[in-house]
């Protein structure tokens, strides 16, 4: 059986991006980098809200990994390895390989999907993410904390959602970034 992980890059204050919809602020270092790839390895199936599919489609795209670090082409592949399912009612076509769209996001349907993989699988996005710790499916919780204040924005965490959690992992990131992972314990 799968987890379901949510990961996200933070700002210190709680946000994924700022009142304008950006996140420049979160670019990774090499070592950043290096761990969202081991961390990605281990993601077999990558559950994506619309917007997010948006961001992250760009890795399908050769063109510009050409002149890139080694460390960003690795990911490119590794992201490429793994299953996508996008969520959205309004996409009409999908433009990567290995990912299909569902019109609505169907908390039992994602059970089955957790309970029959044998690879964790990732929900990608706030609002998405938001969605799943609402029904409780989220096993793990992956945050990247930037320091960085943005004051505003789009929330990491959902808001009326209360959780259990234990700490897993933490660990500093030269540049000062740090990463906290969360079990989510049942019954929270």
């Amino acid at each position: 059986m799968g987890k379901l992980v949510y990961a996200a890059n933070t700002s210190l204050d709680g946000y994924v991006e700022d009142e304008d919809g950006s996140f420049d602020w979160a670019e990774p270092s090499e070592e950043v980098h290096a761990f969202w790839n081991e961390h990605e390895r281990g993601i077999g199936t990558s559950l994506y809200g619309r917007r997010m599919y948006e961001v992250m489609r760009v890795w399908e795209d050769d063109d510009w990994l050409a002149g890139e670090p080694p460390v960003v082409r690795e990911y490119a592949q590794v992201w490429r390895a793994a299953d996508k399912v996008v969520y959205s009612s309004s996409l009409q076509e999908v433009s990567t390989a290995r990912t299909r769209i569902e019109r609505r996001f169907e908390p039992e349907a994602v059970r089955r999907l957790k309970e029959t993989s044998s690879t964790d699988l990732s929900v990608g996005g706030a609002t998405l993410g938001a969605e799943a710790f609402r029904h409780g499916l989220v096993d793990e919780c992956v945050i990247l904390l930037h320091p960085v204040l943005v004051g505003g924005g789009r929330p990491a965490l959902p808001r009326g959602v209360r959780a259990r959690l234990e700490l897993l992992e933490q660990r500093r990131f030269g540049g000062g970034a740090v990463l906290v992972r969360h079990a989510v314990r049942a019954g929270a």
